[in-house]
């Protein structure tokens, strides 16, 4: 297979488009900042496991930034963080509404479970402190518009997790898309394939650990025993998470509303089951596919569907967790280690010219030097008081797709989505679905 350069190829892609992050989008209604742009922003994390700890580690690798303090309901885990992070020097918290009451604390890092996402970034907000809440948004549509207002009405910069938006070759490839060069885009592929045989068991309901807070954990979600699987695989259950196709395609979902500008679908449908799984208690499928429909675009001009495809069986696919975008002229597929464009034959002739591919440009260190290239976009944001690009209402929309997928699959229907509104039509059922119930004293009150 033929393959050319990527500067023989960018010099033909337009140049100056909204791909790239040439400086944040807008400025915010401005608060105070919480740190001048010659300061350093100190960064509390709140959750201490182990994407937590990474995000935290990319943000202490900043000459800005410095990590000091830590919060969670996990001795263990807080323990671990301290040491990490400084030993004695870290404070550290059982409770994050307790590091919120530290002035001297700039902003704090969200990286707990998923139904915990939501309320520490609202009371963050409301603190005066900056977030970079980690992905998902939110566990149901309703959380995430609740955090979007937090964000507005306290004029404060909010960055959801999704650290490819700072990458260079998803950079480079959104402003191939945006170009026009692949054609017309009719259709958006996405695919996560993992080899999670036979299953994570069915462990019996026990006391939780003594190291753990199991109330404070449940938080705002229905007060149930403890149970092993409910805490290792929380994104597995209706009650802390959405599956891969909401957990994981958040990445996906926000890349492929970048290239094509798009926010919102309007309906989406879809079917799954245990199709691989031996045992297990938890409750999302362990296979599942789904499509969204969206209207035209900018950049797709009589829209296109976006098929989602998740398998837990087997992880034997070239590239395991990518996306591709069909054009008339040509096809793009892109994932961390860089994209690959396949061009169709001209018209009259029967050879295509050679594929281009573009690697990834992060050699070493992949994972903590792409979080560190999305926390510089952070803290420059916080100094700038701008609106970063994967800012909250990006993370918002970008996690709705997984949810409207969910939402279809348990109802067993289509559903039509309102996205001025944010509500599904003609359907109670699945309306009801949209915002999740809190168990009291928590909610979701702006």
């Amino acid at each position: 297979m033929g393959k050319t350069t990527r500067r023989g190829f960018l010099g033909t892609a337009a140049a100056g488009t909204a791909a790239a992050w040439l400086g944040p989008q807008a400025i915010l209604r401005a608060k105070t900042p919480a740190a001048g742009a010659n300061e350093t922003v100190n960064v509390g994390l709140i959750g201490c496991g182990g994407e937590g700890r990474a995000v935290a580690s990319a943000h202490k690798r900043l000459p800005d930034a410095r990590i000091v303090a830590v919060c969670d309901v996990h001795a263990g885990r807080l323990a671990e963080a301290q040491k990490q992070f400084g030993g004695d020097a870290i404070l550290t918290y059982s409770d994050y509404r307790k590091m919120l009451d530290n002035k001297d604390i700039d902003a704090v890092i969200v990286a707990t479970n998923d139904h915990w996402h939501v309320l520490p970034t609202i009371h963050a907000c409301q603190a005066g402190k900056d977030v970079y809440v980690e992905k998902p948004l939110g566990t149901s549509i309703g959380e995430g518009r609740a955090a979007v207002r937090a964000a507005e009405k306290y004029g404060r910069v909010v960055q959801i997790g999704t650290q490819q938006r700072s990458w260079p070759h998803y950079q480079e490839a959104a402003e191939i898309v945006q170009s026009g060069q692949l054609g017309e885009i009719s259709e958006v592929r996405v695919w996560d394939f993992d080899c999670l045989y036979p299953g994570f068991g069915a462990p019996p309901d026990s006391d939780p650990p003594a190291e753990l807070d199991w109330d404070f954990w449940l938080g705002p979600s229905p007060k149930v025993p403890y149970n092993a699987n409910r805490f290792a695989y929380f994104y597995w259950f209706f009650d802390y998470g959405g599956g891969w196709q909401v957990d994981w395609a958040v990445h996906h979902y926000q890349v492929v509303h970048w290239f094509l500008q798009a926010e919102a679908p309007l309906s989406a449908a879809a079917m799954g089951g245990f199709y691989a799984f031996e045992t297990t208690n938890t409750e999302w499928p362990d296979s599942f596919v789904a499509v969204c429909e969206y209207p035209a675009t900018p950049v797709a001009k009589k829209g296109f569907l976006l098929q989602y495809t998740f398998s837990g069986a087997a992880r034997r696919q070239q590239r395991s967790h990518a996306k591709c975008f069909y054009g008339t002229k040509g096809s793009l597929t892109i994932d961390r280690s860089g994209y690959t464009i396949s061009w169709e034959p001209e018209k009259g002739k029967q050879d295509a010219p050679p594929d281009v591919i573009v690697p990834n440009a992060f050699k070493q260190d992949v994972h903590i030097t792409s979080l560190q290239a999305h926390a510089r976009v952070f803290v420059d944001s916080i100094k700038s008081r701008k609106t970063p690009p994967a800012d909250v209402k990006a993370g918002h929309l970008a996690t709705n797709p997984g949810h409207l997928m969910n939402i279809a699959w348990r109802v067993g229907r289509k559903v039509r989505w309102d996205a001025q509104n944010e509500r599904i039509l003609d359907d109670p059922e699945a309306d009801a679905l949209v915002t999740k119930q809190y168990r009291a004293p928590w909610n979701l009150e702006v």
